[in-house]
Formats: C-alpha cells, structure tokens, sequence
C-alpha cells in the first residue's frame, strides 16, 4: 500500500468514526428530550408545600429579654475572665 492509499483510508475511517459519534450524540439528545416531555406529561401535580412563617410580631426584641441578656452578660463575663 502507498502512503497515499494509507492517508485515504485513515481519512475514510475518521470521517467515519466522527459520524457515527455525531449521530449517536444526536439521537441521544432526541431521545432524552423526549423521556423528559414523556415524564412532565405524566407527572402528577404536587401540591407546593405550606411553609411555615413566623409573624415577625411573635418574634421579639432580643434587647428587651431580660433572661437572654443576663445569659450574654454571663458568657462575657465568663470569656473575659478565661482570657486573664
């Protein structure tokens, strides 16, 4: 075989092996794109969850709780006198 013979046959069979790759590649996409729309058509609907919500109301100010300040004032005291 001639070099060139060779170089015909490596370009034949590239071209060939890229075609079978991008075809394959295409039919994939189409038949995943068909699953999904198969799948969303027969999906049930779901009804979207309650979430919970806190009136901010119910919340409080931080600032006017007379125990959680005294727990902060006691774990300050308590750092600051691990630290001497």
């Amino acid at each position: 075989m001639s070099p060139a013979d060779l170089m015909s046959e490596g370009v034949n069979l590239m071209l060939f092996g890229m075609g079978f790759v991008f075809v394959f590649l295409t039919l994939l996409v189409i038949v995943t794109s068909i699953m999904s729309k198969i799948i969303q058509a027969t999906k049930p609907e779901e009804p979207e969850p309650a979430i919970a919500r806190v009136p901010v109301a119910t919340i409080g100010d931080p600032a006017s709780d007379p125990v959680l300040l005294a727990v902060i004032h006691e774990a300050v005291q308590q750092h600051r006198a691990r630290r001497q």
